[in-house]
């Protein structure tokens, strides 16, 4: 299924779930993996004709480590809109401040 994020990060975050309760990604099986992307790639045309975003960042929170605060797997489908950020560069690597600008020279 898919439903739209409670805190959502830019308009249209959408989270994708699978019906099965598993906590991780990497539980999940083929068939069942197969189908939950079918779905992110469904939510990717329904949020490009309703919204028209620029691109989009995709993120799965795995493990207490990583973030991870809901113990039910679910894809992050976040639309990314352009100048929603001064600089997107790095993306996901934001997760990690320190880390995210490896294009400045140091």
């Amino acid at each position: 299924m898919t439903i739209r994020d409670g805190y959502p990060v830019s308009p249209g975050h959408t989270l994708v779930i699978p019906r099965r309760h598993i906590a991780s990604y990497f539980d999940i099986e083929g068939e069942e993996r197969d189908a939950l992307l079918a779905l992110l790639d469904e939510a990717k045309r329904r949020l490009d004709k309703a919204l028209h975003p620029d691109g989009y960042n995709i993120g799965i929170n795995d493990g207490a480590a990583a973030g991870q605060t809901i113990p039910h797997l679910h894809i992050h489908l976040i639309p990314r809109y352009h100048a929603d950020r001064n600089d997107p560069r790095g993306g996901v690597r934001w997760v990690i401040p320190d880390k995210a600008d490896y294009w400045t020279p140091r």
